[in-house]
């Protein structure tokens, strides 16, 4: 996938802690929500608690609840894509009014998460929705990268926040994480390390390596990694590759692999090359066919790994 945000801006904490956030009427039925916690308990899979918060605030289409959770000193900011702002109002005012909109249900998948400071913490998410239209329920989705900072009485309030739009969620073929892996792409500097002990392995088993430049953000990346997880693919996969991520972070990051490799980075991703055991560069995906796990299907996937696996 294409990052539908770029850039990042730096927002002030209290404590004048500074970060970067890098960056998506009438009654009705009964609504629900998925992976995190509720007051009835559900089950909650979240790596980052007040995500909770947030999450119930928005299927109760809760505004003044939702802005609680975002700072007013400092303004918490908001880039969408018509612009920046620092309203308070706009993240609460935009996330209660899908209650009225048609919300039924909300599953809420964290992409990547990072804690780059005490009291500061970074999430990438994916807000799937079931909203109630007129031709019955449809998927819809939003994605978002938001900052969170715990002031002096301990409290998690939002700093800033990137957020797309929303919009509609196809169906893909492929199969997807209902717990996406946050630590998928470890740093970037643990590439080249990791693709030399790769190759080392490879050479003993005479399997070839598969290089996944992509980064923790890209849905369509976790997408493809459960995909070759999976009950059809793992067999395949286990008995001709040994596979290694690598970070590309916001696109500035191992770019001289990403030159070494021939990957088109320019084109998105996730986009893979594939190597011999002795380290020579078999192939790389110049048309980038797996960028959008909504193209493709599972039949995709195995041909390339026929394709690409080694002679016996």
């Amino acid at each position: 996938m294409k990052k539908y945000f770029g850039g990042t801006w730096l927002s002030i904490l209290p404590a004048g802690l500074i970060f970067a956030a890098a960056l998506a009427g009438g009654a009705r039925p009964a609504i629900s929500r998925a992976d995190t916690k509720s007051a009835s308990g559900s089950a909650d899979v979240t790596p980052f608690a007040p995500l909770a918060l947030w999450s119930d605030a928005i299927l109760a289409g809760d505004q003044k609840s939702l802005a609680a959770l975002y700072s007013q000193t400092p303004p918490s900011q908001t880039q969408v894509p018509e612009g920046k702002t620092e309203d308070p109002a706009e993240e609460p005012t935009f996330w209660s009014s899908l209650r009225g909109r048609g919300l039924m249900h909300i599953n809420l998948k964290v992409l990547e998460i990072q804690k780059p400071k005490p009291g500061i913490v970074t999430v990438v998410l994916r807000a799937e929705l079931t909203i109630q239209t007129s031709a019955g329920d449809q998927p819809f989705v939003v994605e978002a990268s938001q900052a969170w900072g715990q002031d002096n009485d301990g409290v998690w309030r939002i700093y800033a926040t990137t957020r797309g739009n929303v919009s509609p969620n196809p169906p893909r073929r492929l199969t997807e994480p209902a717990k996406p892996n946050t630590s998928l792409y470890a740093p970037a500097a643990d590439a080249k390390p990791e693709i030399a002990s790769a190759l080392s392995m490879a050479a003993k088993d005479h399997k070839r390596v598969i290089l996944v430049f992509g980064a923790n953000w890209c849905y369509d990346c976790h997408v493809l990694d459960a995909t070759l997880h999976s009950k059809q693919m793992a067999p395949l996969v286990q008995a001709n590759f040994h596979v290694v991520h690598v970070n590309i972070c916001e696109y500035d990051c191992n770019l001289d692999l990403v030159q070494k490799y021939e990957i088109p980075l320019k084109k998105g991703v996730p986009s893979l090359a594939v190597l011999d055991s002795d380290g020579k560069l078999l192939h790389s995906q110049q048309k980038v066919e797996f960028e959008n796990s909504v193209r493709i299907g599972p039949g995709d996937v195995t041909q390339f790994l026929e394709t690409w696996k080694p002679t016996r």
